[in-house]
């Protein structure tokens, strides 16, 4: 009943066969957690490009609206 070969040929490279698919799952989780982390980062953003892009929109109303009173002002009555 020979089941192809010693069992101390094949037990080194089980362990190590194991110890691959282990790393393999942690590493796989690792990225997984930082791919999140950057979902997170990127909306955090996002948001930030926003609301700057709206306080830049907003000066620029306030001297739009600036230089249209003044013109205003100067205008023949």
């Amino acid at each position: 009943m020979a089941t192809g070969g010693s069992r101390f040929l094949k037990e080194p490279f089980e362990v190590h066969e194991q110890r691959f698919e282990a790393t393999e799952r942690i590493m796989e989780l690792q990225f997984s957690q930082v791919e999140r982390r950057l979902e997170k980062i990127e909306g955090m953003i996002e948001g930030l490009e926003r609301r700057l892009w709206m306080a830049v929109y907003g000066v620029v109303a306030v001297v739009l609206a600036q230089a249209f009173q003044s013109i205003l002002e100067f205008t023949p009555k």
